[in-house]
């Protein structure tokens, strides 16, 4: 069991350790981060830069993009003229092939900038997005507009703003002909961002923006899942494992019990090995219930039994001698020597005088001739024999067969089998002095 309960806390630690890892692991990589500007040694760029404004509609604002591939450079001039005017910077997104091509950004939930205004200004961000059954590739006025706003300055600020709950302008509702209830919309087909005028820009004025760190931020839930699911069954399979490894433990631990506690205490054996009858009267049971409970006493004798199970003295030796074959020295000697062959068995580290003592006598030399004439062999070599390295000298103290050293494993067996109790007798030996 102490093997088991080893095995299993080092497997939950273990398991433990794994899924905060992968937690952990899990949990970083769920958050993603695109810089949208990169550097010039970054590689290649994942979108060009176009200006725009509102020269198609006879306006004359103007914008020049300044940029060195990690900041966005805008100068821009909004002019009065038009009934909307602005200016604007495009991010347009580009494809492997190095092509304008629609981004699918649902995955980001935000994105956040450093941005830098001369003077004081109030901008949009804008992420059209196409609209099934509505836009037209190639007409940018078809796209669905969803727009955010900041303000900026001199001193910069970080700017983040949330792309799922950006505000399509009016105009596009109007030009579409959906109601203005229907603001739910998808970046999944993001042709650019766009970074422009608002009409709080002053008019006519020249301005200058500066935007870095342009990144997008979002989360992947799949590296939440994943790993979650995986961990969920892994500690299934560990629940599952530690159920069965647990019962296998039980039982082999049961089946460990009960092979020890075949040379079970002395009294116990006899009890199976001796011819009772079911019934026995009272002398009988006072007589075996002394002898039982008081036979490890070392100065027990006739007289003490008979004082304890109330019987005189000519009786306990009829009733021991018609009934066990024994006289009461020799069924005092059968009972100590049993329950010392036990205690040799399972006590390792007890010496043999320990055990001598243990069962009753104080003399170990008288112990180990008793011990010798009842086993055929010496306590020491009893308990070598019992480990398979029997350590006396071969064919002069060797016990021939320890596993029928006690007669009453046999009966044990048959017992825990579920048979009746044995009711034979092996022949006994007699220790009368």
């Amino acid at each position: 069991m102490h093997a088991f309960q080893r095995r299993a806390l080092l497997a939950f630690v273990a398991l433990l350790i794994a899924s905060v890892l992968l937690g952990l692991a899990g949990y970083r990589r769920s958050f993603l981060e695109v810089a949208l500007l990169s550097g010039p040694g970054d590689g290649q760029a994942a979108w060009r830069v176009r200006p725009g404004g509102d020269a198609s509609a006879g306006g004359a604002s103007n914008v020049q993009v300044l940029d060195d591939g990690r900041r966005l450079r805008m100068a821009l001039t909004v002019a009065s003229g038009t009934a909307y005017p602005y200016a604007e910077a495009n991010l347009f997104f580009l494809g492997a092939d190095g092509e304008p091509a629609h981004a699918d950004l649902t995955r980001y939930a935000s994105v956040s900038f450093v941005a830098t205004c001369a003077p004081r200004n109030t901008l949009s961000l804008v992420a059209p997005t196409f609209e099934e059954g509505l836009s037209r590739r190639g007409d940018p006025a078809s796209y669905r507009s969803p727009s955010s706003f900041f303000s900026c300055s001199k001193q910069g600020s970080l700017v983040e703003l949330d792309l799922t709950r950006m505000e399509t302008p009016q105009w596009w509702f109007a030009h579409s002909g959906l109601p203005l209830s229907s603001q739910a919309y998808r970046l999944d087909q993001v042709p650019k961002l766009a970074i422009g005028s608002t009409f709080q820009t002053p008019r006519d004025v020249p301005l200058v923006v500066d935007v870095s760190s342009l990144t997008l931020h979002g989360r992947d839930l799949r590296w939440i899942f994943v790993p979650g699911a995986f961990l969920l069954f892994a500690w299934a399979g560990f629940g599952l494992w530690l159920f069965r490894a647990h019962a296998l433990a039980l039982r082999l631990e049961l089946q460990d019990k009960l092979q020890k506690d075949l040379p079970i205490v002395a009294y116990q054996q006899l009890s199976l090995e001796l011819p009772l009858e079911p019934r026995r009267d009272r002398e009988k049971a006072a007589i075996l219930q002394a002898l039982a409970s008081r036979y490890a006493e070392a100065d027990l004798d006739l007289e003490a039994v008979v004082q304890a199970a109330g019987v005189n003295r000519n009786k306990v030796n009829e009733i021991l001698k018609a009934e066990l074959g024994f006289t009461f020295t020799g069924y005092l000697n059968k009972l100590r020597l049993t329950e010392a062959a036990r205690l040799l068995a399972e006590k390792g580290s007890a010496t043999v005088s320990e055990v001598a003592y243990t069962v009753g006598y104080n003399n170990a030399s008288y112990f180990n001739k008793l011990f010798r004439q009842e086993y055929g062999c010496t306590p020491k070599a009893f308990r070598a024999s019992l480990a398979g390295a029997p350590d006396a000298v071969p064919g002069h103290d060797t016990c021939a067969d320890t596993s029928g050293t006690i007669a009453s494993t046999i009966r044990m067996d048959h017992a825990m089998a579920g048979g009746a109790p044995y009711a034979g007798r092996s022949s006994p030996r007699k220790f009368d002095p």
